[in-house]
């Protein structure tokens, strides 16, 4: 924050934030330091500074538990720092349903995503920072360098329940430094606490990957969340990802989709660091205890809980493989011979076997039951990577014809530290092995290519480009990617309501918005999918608006209320199941806007002629979802709907 002399030392962030409040500034001129107002400089600085020692007036924490949550704006050219009330339209929203309002409010859609007018945000959902498992993670978006449309991305660790319980809603990068700056003046990264934000040099730190970074940040910080950007990500590359640690202090939860990591690498941000924590204000403490018993109930006894807290989400490698849907060989074929080598069952066994750091079960918030993670170690019990999941040994895997489970944990562990996304990885290096730069099945080879990425080469920056631009360039004509974002581990010819998800998800082609690989239905069959899809896209996006993680989703379901009664008791609401339904459309109506205002016509959201006229081997289908079904799917989005026409 800015130094004005003679100011006393303890009028700190939240004396700030608080003095702009009492001036009654609008929601947009809370700037740290900004006198422009009726009273005079001197008026303020003396009823203040009264206030504050002869009355006792409390610190910030206190301030927003008697108020209400914050949205935290960082200029990154201007570093002005402001704390500001949360806008009434932004009030009952969180996550990503917040994402999408404050980048249809105050984002041109035709922006350049790496220029100053684009906006990086970390937003926490509406029960993030309570003690409800499963429900703090960080939410994070902008406008896409790799779909160019909207784009949030969210993961688990620590950072987002730290933000919650400094009484944060958002926190939001503004504009870009001038290029002009000495390099020792533009990298930067965010240091928030109980009582300050300010900005720290980072140009010591440039070049390291995440775990590096973290390691030398927490002997500064012990205990601190951390959420940062790798290498790839300084380099601007469109796949690179945000990594954030987690309840080990490591750096291995990713927002890893979408290029988020380039756009907070083009404002020269290398981290944010989150220090101290606090607890949550609850408007009706025991209804929310009483809540939050059924809720954990529900969580930890549910079939699909004790799936995932065995195997993760490494079960899905046999699954899909018994669909033909595991992407093997740059989604050449459904079935992958080496399976057995890389299924969860077989991870499993060889992390118990190992011992040492090796862990079967992990949580990566606080308070998880769940617990889905692992933490997979070499055979000296050493940690290679944690976690190792479904997706990273379906795209490192089986996609690259690799059937040896320690080669995909360091090609894994690999993304992990340069920050890059490992499903566009994966994919990216799927079609450079279909051009021929490398065979199916070498590792070793594989291996190089993350070196090129690492050297930032010619060749790596091609493939950090990702799957569509590799494809582009190389001349493959087989890409699995649809608005410029890489499939992820399910193969829509054999699993076609994820297919469905693909193409008219806002996001670009991404599961987690609607997972329909679990759903009891004909996966191959293309009856029922865009319905399901819908419905399933409607209810992840009030899961993502909470905070929630994915599996909660298969515990909890449809019971609406249940999370109703929680949001009411943490923040003295009365909302029902319908209020929910209503908040899940409109985050898809903002976003399925938002596109509309980037550029984005109803020919974006289709699946490429690969996946629709090359069949799957073994089950000799293609992906015949209608064009006209998938059209449906978006108008009724954007039009806010809650069924799909007959």
């Amino acid at each position: 924050m800015p130094v004005f002399e003679g100011l006393p030392g303890f009028l700190l962030v939240g004396d700030w934030a608080r003095l702009n409040c009492w001036l009654g500034t609008g929601p947009n001129q809370h700037l740290v330091g900004d006198w422009d107002s009726p009273k005079t400089t001197a008026q303020i600085l003396w009823i203040f500074c009264y206030n504050r020692v002869k009355c006792g007036i409390p610190n910030f924490s206190t301030y927003q538990e008697d108020v209400m949550d914050h949205i935290l704006r960082i200029n990154t050219r201007t570093k002005e720092i402001r704390y500001e009330e949360t806008p009434d339209a932004y009030l009952k929203t969180g996550g990503r349903g917040l994402i999408a309002k404050i980048l249809l409010h105050e984002v041109d859609p035709a922006c350049e995503p790496l220029g100053r007018h684009n906006k990086l945000i970390f937003a926490m959902g509406l029960l993030t920072g309570t003690n409800v498992s499963s429900a703090s993670r960080v939410c994070i978006g902008a406008k896409s360098p790799l779909t160019q449309g909207i784009k949030e991305s969210n993961s688990g660790g620590t950072t987002a329940m730290r933000l919650a319980q400094l009484g944060l809603k958002a926190v939001i990068l503004e504009d870009q430094p001038l290029e002009e700056q000495p390099l020792d003046d533009q990298w930067y990264y965010i240091k928030i606490s109980k009582d300050e934000c300010s900005l720290e040099s980072a140009s010591d730190y440039l070049g390291m990957g995440t775990g590096e970074f973290c390691e030398a940040i927490h002997k500064i910080y012990p205990g601190a969340a951390v959420s940062c950007i790798g290498p790839v990500g300084e380099m601007l590359y469109s796949s690179a990802g945000i990594a954030t640690t987690d309840t080990d202090h490591k750096p291995g939860r990713f927002s890893g989709r979408g290029g988020l990591g380039a756009v907070m690498g083009s404002k020269k941000i290398k981290g944010i660091v989150v220090i101290g924590k606090d607890t949550m204000p609850l408007a009706d403490k025991d209804g929310f205890m009483t809540a939050l018993k059924t809720y954990t109930a529900v969580v930890k006894d549910a079939p699909s809980t004790l799936n995932y807290r065995t195997l993760g989400t490494a079960s899905m490698v046999r699954v899909m493989n018994g669909h033909s849907g595991l992407p093997t060989c740059n989604f050449s074929l459904g079935t992958f011979d080496g399976m057995d080598n890389i299924c969860g069952e077989t991870m499993f066994d060889v992390i118990t076997e190992r011992g040492g750091e090796g862990r079967t079960s992990h949580a990566c918030m606080p308070g998880c039951v769940i617990q889905c993670s692992n933490v997979y170690p070499d055979k000296d019990g050493k940690t290679i990577v944690s976690p190792l999941e479904y997706e990273n040994i379906g795209l490192l895997g089986s996609n690259l014809g690799i059937s040896d489970l320690d080669t995909v944990a360091r090609l894994n562990a690999l993304c992990n530290e340069m920050g890059i996304d490992t499903i566009e990885t994966g994919a990216a290096i799927g079609v450079a092995m279909e051009a021929g730069l490398a065979a199916f099945g070498d590792g070793a080879a594989a291996l190089g290519l993350m070196e090129e990425i690492r050297q930032g080469t010619v060749l790596g920056r091609l493939l950090g480009s990702g799957a569509t631009i590799t494809g582009k360039v190389l001349g493959v004509r087989n890409v699995p990617a649809i608005n410029g974002q890489a499939f992820p581990a399910y193969d829509p010819r054999a699993i076609k309501g994820m297919g469905v998800t693909y193409a008219t998800s806002p996001m670009g082609a991404d599961h987690t918005y609607g997972a329909t690989a679990r759903a009891q239905i004909e996966q191959a069959s293309r009856v029922g999918q865009a319905d399901l899809s819908f419905r399933t896209q409607k209810n992840m996006a009030i899961y993502d608006t909470m905070g929630f993680c994915i599996f909660c989703s298969g515990a909890v379901g449809n019971q609406h209320q249940l999370i109703a009664d929680l949001i009411n008791a943490r923040h003295g609401w009365s909302v029902d199941a319908d209020w929910l339904k209503a908040v899940g459309e409109e985050t898809l109506k903002d976003e399925h806007t938002f596109n509309q205002k980037a550029g984005f016509t109803k020919a974006h959201y289709r699946m490429p002629e690969c996946f629709t006229e090359r069949r799957l081997p073994g089950l000799n289908s293609v992906f015949d979802v209608t064009p006209e079904e998938l059209a449906e799917v978006v108008d009724a989005h954007f039009e806010g709907r809650k069924t799909l026409k007959p």
